[in-house]
C-alpha cells in the first residue's frame, strides 16, 4: 500500500489521471510520471478484468496509488479487484444511499462489510502478510462513491455519512447531465451541487474528489478543498501527442514542398 488513504486524512491535494486504454505498458508510464495515484477504469476503458493484474504488476515499483473504478457495486465485482491489489475502488453511478452502503460493504470484510476471505491472493502476498492486510483494511483501504446523479446529490448528506465511505469524487460529465445541463460546469446548478457535495464531505470528515478537463481548474478546485485530483488520462495524451506531432511535421512537409 502506498498510504493514498493516510495522506487524503493528512489533508493533502492529491493528483492523478485515469488509465483506459487496458495497457500495462502505458500503466507504468503513467506511474513513472509523478502522479499521487491513478484510476484504472473497468467502466469505460478498454481493458477487460483480465487486464487488471497485469496493470497492477506494472505500477507495482511506481509512486502512483491504483484505484479502480469498477463497473457496479456488485460485491464480486469490488472483491476481485481488491484481491489482485487495488489500494481503491470507486464505485460508479450511485443514487442512493442504499447503493453507497453496498459498496462499501463489498470493501470490507465483516464486521463493517461482507467482504469474503481468501488468503492465497496478490493483495495479501499470497498468503504470508493476510492477517497485517486484514487487521489494516480499515486503514488502508479507500472507499470512493462517485457523486453523478441528482439523486445523489438530493441525498449526499447521507451518503457521506457512511462508515466505509472515504472519498465523494464529483463526475462532471455525468452529474451535468443528469441536471439536464450537459457540459455546462460553470452554470449555478452545476456549481451549487458541488458545493453542496464538499460542504457534506467536510462536515462529516470526508474528502471529495473531482475529474478536471482542463487543468487550469487545478487551483479553484485545490481551493475549495478538494482533495483527490484526476486530470487526463493514457489515451488522452496518447492522442493528443500524436495529433501535435503529426500537425508538426505536416506543417514542415508543406512548407518544404512549397519551396
Amino acid at each position: 500500500m502506498k498510504g493514498l488513504k493516510r495522506r487524503l486524512k493528512a489533508g493533502e491535494t492529491l493528483s492523478g489521471c485515469w488509465l483506459n486504454l487496458g495497457s500495462s505498458v502505458t500503466a507504468e508510464i503513467v506511474g513513472l510520471a509523478g502522479f499521487d495515484w491513478v484510476l484504472i477504469d473497468l467502466e469505460h476503458g478498454a481493458g477487460e478484468p483480465k487486464d487488471l493484474l497485469h496493470q497492477l504488476q506494472a505500477l507495482e515499483h511506481t509512486g502512483a496509488a491504483p484505484v479502480v473504478r469498477v463497473e457496479s457495486v456488485a460485491k464480486q465485482r469490488i472483491h476481485r479487484v481488491l484481491d489482485v491489489g487495488a489500494e481503491g475502488v470507486m464505485c460508479p453511478q450511485i443514487k442512493s444511499v442504499e447503493d453507497a452502503q453496498t459498496a462499501v460493504m463489498g470493501i470490507h470484510y465483516p464486521p463493517i462489510g461482507h467482504r469474503g476471505v481468501a488468503k492465497m491472493v496478490r493483495a495479501t502476498a499470497f498468503g504470508k502478510q493476510f492477517d497485517a492486510y486484514r487487521h489494516h483494511t480499515e486503514d488502508n483501504l479507500v472507499g470512493i462513491i462517485q457523486i453523478e446523479t441528482r439523486e445523489a446529490v438530493e441525498q449526499v448528506e447521507e451518503i457521506a455519512g457512511i462508515e466505509g465511505v472515504d472519498v465523494l469524487f464529483i463526475g462532471p460529465a455525468d452529474l451535468s447531465m443528469s441536471l439536464g445541463i450537459f457540459g455546462q460546469l460553470d452554470h449555478p446548478t452545476f456549481t451549487a451541487a458541488v458545493d453542496r457535495i464538499v460542504a457534506a464531505a467536510k462536515r462529516a470528515g470526508k474528502a471529495t474528489g473531482i475529474l478536471l478537463f482542463d487543468p487550469a481548474e487545478f487551483t479553484k478546485y485545490q481551493q475549495m478543498g478538494i482533495q483527490l485530483i484526476a486530470c487526463g488520462s493514457d489515451a488522452t495524451f496518447v492522442a493528443n501527442g500524436a495529433a501535435e506531432l503529426a500537425k508538426k511535421l505536416n506543417q514542415l512537409k508543406k512548407s518544404t514542398s512549397s519551396t
